[in-house]
């Protein structure tokens, strides 16, 4: 990438794509390399999103990379703790399951794949919206305002077919981007309960975990240890197809029910010129303002819904972690709320990514979903915990989620109370 002109430097040229947020300049690649990426079809960009997803994963300067030890004693951890782990899950698939130590670009191209159908649907929608906008703009105000800030009058139509060719571009760089923020953070696969649809494996990102330790001055085999614990309980989980399906589904759905408000989004940001590259940067430091010009009515329900599901899934793979752990590390404690802050303390940035997703699960959700799986297992046990994953029809309700005892009832198992 070519270093940026000074302000003032006239000699040197300046980036005309740096306003898409682009980690280089096109003018600077071959013309044949250039018309490739531009070409690309689809709603959005892929090879846009994997080069910026991967700048982004590296920008915080940590070295992303796995010594051989590393990669040994990992994979050690993660075969020592998948007998306990099938012990209190009563999944024996995880026991075929491959063990992968990764760094951060290959995190990013997981994701990239695993999320493709969820994201290339949020792309057709955000399109879509802007689309139904434009149809409804008034021709004068859009050729007003792109006299503002492009320096030449164009019309609602000139608008759209702009906006189809840099739209892809656009939508590229902002999927890359919060793909490359994740896998700053992301200890394993399963951090977050996104809704890849692939099958599961047991993954570790080395260096996030090693780096972790260090954060909080914990041993380093001692958090290894706890996110393989931790990993291979979500991984489990996951050899039920019927988890990825309804993740999948539920977010797809959440990612097409965005609808743009025009003009919550004027009031909110219509004082930005999308050619100043520090005035776009407010756009992320206020993801919740953002969010709100974005979000739907039917999508708070879909969200709903959502948290209902993932907050069972995160209290079962805490409670069966905290049962294993506890066991295997004398500082477990320390270690487990070091990681529970580490899944809901993630800054705006995070948050904004969270909210375009549809997994938004703060401190509550967590412990609330862990509060159900532990009256569950105080009445029935593990093993009437763990009918929970025969199929859908056995998640609670949201009633239930607050009297484990009803849930119970309603599968037929008897019950202490």
């Amino acid at each position: 990438m070519a270093d940026e002109p000074q302000a003032g430097d006239e000699s040197e040229p300046t980036n005309p794509f740096a306003a898409l947020g682009l980690p280089f300049d096109l003018s600077e690649i071959d013309l044949a390399e250039a018309m490739r990426i531009l070409q690309a079809p689809g709603p959005l960009n892929w090879e846009i999103a994997r080069q910026v997803a991967d700048q982004v994963a590296l920008e915080d300067g940590v070295a992303d990379t796995i010594d051989a030890s590393t990669r040994t004693e990992l994979v050690e951890l993660a075969r020592t703790v998948s007998g306990p782990v099938v012990t209190e899950t009563g999944m024996q698939e995880i026991l075929e399951l491959s063990v992968e130590v990764i760094d951060r670009r290959m995190w990013v191209q997981q994701h990239l794949d695993g999320l493709r159908p969820v994201l290339e649907t949020l792309a057709t929608t955000m399109q879509s919206a802007m689309a139904a906008d434009l149809d409804e703009a008034d021709d004068e105000a859009v050729e007003a305002a792109t006299a503002g800030v492009l320096g030449m009058p164009m019309g609602a139509a000139g608008m759209q077919s702009m906006m189809g060719m840099l739209g892809p571009l656009l939508l590229g760089a902002q999927t890359g981007s919060m793909i490359g923020y994740l896998a700053q953070y992301a200890l394993g696969r399963f951090d977050l309960p996104l809704p890849s649809g692939h099958e599961p494996t047991i993954t570790f990102v080395a260096p996030n975990i090693d780096r972790f330790a260090a954060q909080w001055s914990i041993e380093t085999r001692d958090v290894r240890c706890a996110v393989a614990i931790a990993e291979t309980v979500r991984a489990a989980q996951r050899t039920r197809p019927w988890i990825r399906q309804r993740l999948q589904s539920i977010a797809t759905e959440y990612v097409g029910a965005f609808e743009l408000d025009p003009r919550a989004f004027d009031d909110a940001f219509g004082d930005v010129d999308p050619t100043d590259a520090d005035a776009m940067a407010q756009l992320a430091q206020r993801p919740d303002v953002l969010l709100g010009a974005l979000r739907s009515d039917a999508q708070r329900v879909i969200l709903e819904r959502n948290q209902q599901f993932t907050m069972v899934l995160e209290g079962h793979a805490d409670l069966v972690t905290e049962h294993i752990g506890s066991h295997l590390l004398a500082d477990y404690p320390r270690v487990h709320e070091a990681l529970r802050r580490h899944h809901v303390e993630r800054g705006d940035a995070g948050r904004f990514v969270e909210g375009m997703l549809g997994v938004e699960l703060d401190r509550s959700h967590y412990e609330r979903g862990q509060a159900f799986c532990a009256g569950v297992v105080e009445r029935a046990g593990m093993p009437g915990l763990n009918r929970l994953w025969t199929g859908p029809e056995f998640l609670p309700t949201p009633n239930e989620l607050d009297a484990p005892g009803l849930w119970l009832a309603r599968i037929d198992l008897p019950s202490d109370d």
